[in-house]
């Protein structure tokens, strides 16, 4: 008698968009040269590049994230945003056998540079262009969520309703994890910094006058599980824990 094998696990409940989605106006105007323009992955998207603007530090805010994984990533995760660089594939690569990604973002361009890198898209791996406002999936949806350097490139508003968002669709006892930048306090490299936000990050600013927590919904039932700090508290890890008795 042959063994039976087990039902594959159903995947979270992400429906594809009804129809063409609205690019927001803040991304339009704001980062059209960053992300939008269908030149702009093949000027951005390289370890020296992303490197340059993180000050060196991409490789290890990247490891940072892995290292809430030792054993790989199981269950399913979402990814809020596409990133460039070599992060979706590093966490496609520490998928365990029962793990899953989900990578939303709104641009199409920026799905399309993260599907040329990755090596089972429609398996292990779904794309999906989403608002990361808006997320079209169940409450409780997902095991672990993760935000790398999406909050500081929203408005206050719709970086409230993603942060909100991201809570919504974690399971009670799932973990959120963000990525981002902090206040560096008397930094070196803080006048730098500043003026990069002036010019091209104008909503960035944000994340040196409050904690990430300022912008959870009120009631969000979370907790902390680790916040760290890296390049001389320039940028921050911040690990937080949907409550079990989350309605």
């Amino acid at each position: 008698m042959e063994p039976q094998k087990t039902a594959p696990r159903p995947l979270p409940d992400f429906k594809p968009p009804a129809g063409p989605l609205e690019i927001p106006a803040y991304l339009h105007d704001t980062y059209w040269w960053a992300y939008e323009h269908p030149k702009a992955p093949g000027f951005w998207d390289h370890d020296f590049m992303i490197n340059f603007i993180l000050l060196g530090n991409y490789n290890r805010l990247v490891r940072a994230v892995l290292e809430e994984f030792p054993d790989g990533i199981s269950g399913d995760m979402l990814q809020i945003s596409c990133a460039y660089g070599r992060l979706t594939p590093s966490l496609e690569e520490a998928l365990t056998e029962d793990g899953h990604l989900d990578v939303i973002d709104i641009l199409p361009t920026q799905l399309e540079t993260v599907r040329r890198k990755l090596k089972d898209v429609g398996g292990k791996v779904r794309l999906i262009q989403c608002d990361a406002t808006a997320l079209n999936c169940p409450d409780n949806s997902y095991d672990h969520a993760l935000m790398f350097f999406l909050p500081h490139e929203v408005p206050e508003k719709e970086r409230r309703m993603a942060m909100s968002e991201a809570i919504r669709v974690t399971k009670p006892g799932g973990r959120i994890i963000f990525v981002e930048f902090t206040n560096p306090g008397f930094h070196p490299f803080r006048l730098y910094e500043r003026l990069v936000f002036l010019l091209f990050e104008p909503f960035a600013v944000d994340m040196w006058r409050h904690e990430l927590t300022h912008w959870f919904p009120e009631n969000h039932n979370c907790t902390i599980l680790s916040h760290e700090t890296y390049f001389g508290h320039f940028f921050q890890k911040l690990v937080v824990q949907k409550c079990a008795d989350d309605s």
